[in-house]
C-alpha cells in the first residue's frame, strides 16, 4: 500500500494524539482538520481523509455536524511500520 506523504502526516498525527475531526457548515459543505492537545487546529485534504477511509485505515463515529476519527486495526498497523522504517 503506498500512501502519499500527506496521508502518512495525518496518520502519525493520529498516533501522537492528535484528532482528526471534519466540521460541515450551515449549507453542508465539510471540511476537515487535525486539532491538537491545545485546540489549535491545521486543515488537512479532504482527498487524504476519503482515501484513508477508503483503505480502512481510519473510521469515525459519521457524527453531525462534527464527526471524530480514529486509527483502525489496520492504520495502527500501518503507523507502527512506518515508525520502524523512519527508525532505520
Amino acid at each position: 500500500m503506498q500512501l502519499t506523504e500527506s496521508q502518512r502526516r495525518i496518520v502519525l498525527a493520529m498516533a501522537r494524539g492528535l484528532r482528526l475531526k471534519d466540521h460541515r457548515d450551515l449549507e453542508g459543505h465539510k471540511t476537515y482538520a487535525l486539532h491538537s492537545p491545545d485546540d489549535r487546529s491545521e486543515p488537512v485534504n479532504p482527498a487524504d481523509v476519503e482515501a484513508l477511509v477508503e483503505l480502512g485505515l481510519i473510521g469515525s463515529n459519521k457524527k453531525f455536524p462534527s464527526a471524530t476519527y480514529w486509527l483502525t486495526d489496520a492504520g495502527r498497523a500501518v503507523v507502527s511500520t512506518l515508525q520502524s522504517q523512519a527508525s532505520q
